[in-house]
């Protein structure tokens, strides 16, 4: 058993649907996790899987009239699900703090990146104007901006990306939160400036034990940066494991087949595996039976579970559905 005062989240049968002309279609669909101290715990899938949803529902970021959210998101005694906005603003940014995808939609370009970041010192601490200004400049050292006192008057169209991205991390981080998220941190990074800011957030999990939720499509930021990995297909988590277990020993077909399409260096192949079709939209999402099923056709179908559930194969080493036993690659015969 898990020492359960090491356990920072606790995610349980989270449903979170969105209002498509009067109806609720769920994008997470029964989604259960943990996150531990100290742990990063990545969350992978091809884009409309469902991941960016699993944040929002987290943080309390969505529209609530046409956004319907049920199940447990357990952080200490509080369920944050259908949290009061008043209780959400406490949590928010103080106990859990958010790195968005796009710095530029999430900082406000008529404002000074270092007074963006103060706001939140301004809002969850009892610091004076002097000490706010003093713990900016000091956060803007820990995320390696340079000469970090100019940085604070600059506006964010004066920045670079990675530049922008350090401010956002260091706005996430301002109040320690003990659970940070980063939806897509690196995404719009050169390769370069990736590797800086994955590092830079190890560093500061380290400094300050906590946890991180990680977002992302890309294995290659996986393989670097995570301890256990959720790969989602279709709202759904389709396996779980430690990290190494996924990369050596990945068994759902999604998971085998989105490891299959990274190119290998030393491959001598010319031609890179293509998963077939693509993520149904959220309205055509079949509710019932394999929702991989479609896109590995020459599985037969009775190799499918008809309500796949997430089986423990190993110890800590979870996959839906029973059709990986019998899953070979269509070139493989």
């Amino acid at each position: 058993m898990d020492n359960q005062q090491n356990v920072l989240l606790d995610v349980e049968k989270l449903h979170t649907g969105y209002r498509l002309q009067g109806e609720f279609y769920d994008a997470a669909d029964g989604i259960s996790f943990t996150l531990k101290r100290n742990e990063v715990l990545a969350i992978v899938g091809e884009s409309g899987c469902g991941k960016s949803t699993i944040a929002s529902s987290i943080v309390g970021l969505y529209d609530r009239k046409n956004t319907r959210v049920e199940g447990e998101i357990r952080y200490k005694n509080l369920n944050l699900v259908n949290l009061s906005e008043d209780l959400f603003n406490q949590v928010r940014g103080n106990n859990i703090g958010m790195i968005f995808q796009d710095p530029m939609a999430s900082l406000n370009p008529l404002m000074k990146v270092g007074d963006q970041v103060a706001e939140a010192l301004l809002y969850h601490t009892d610091m004076n104007k002097q000490q706010r200004r003093d713990r900016v400049i000091e956060l803007f050292n820990q995320v390696g901006m340079p000469k970090p006192e100019a940085m604070y008057d600059m506006y964010p169209h004066e920045l670079s990306g990675g530049l922008r991205q350090r401010v956002v991390i260091a706005m996430a981080v301002a109040c320690k939160p003990e659970i940070i998220i980063a939806d897509e941190p690196t995404t719009a990074l050169d390769v370069t400036i990736q590797a800086q800011i994955l590092d830079l957030l190890k560093k500061i999990q380290k400094e300050s034990d906590s946890g991180i939720i990680l977002i992302t499509h890309d294995l290659g930021v996986v393989a670097e940066t995570a301890d256990e990995v959720a790969v989602m297909y279709a709202g759904q988590i389709v396996e779980k494991a430690d990290v190494k277990t996924l990369f050596t020993h990945p068994l759902h077909p999604y998971t085998r087949s989105l490891l299959n399409s990274i190119p290998q260096s030393d491959d001598d192949k010319d031609e890179l595996h293509v998963i077939q079709g693509t993520v149904p939209s959220l309205k055509n999402m079949p509710r019932t039976g394999d929702r991989f099923a479609a896109r590995i056709p020459w599985i037969p179908a009775e190799a499918h579970e008809a309500d796949p559930q997430l089986h423990e194969v190993e110890p800590n080493h979870f996959v839906r559905c029973t059709c990986w036993k019998t899953f070979h690659f269509q070139d493989e015969g």
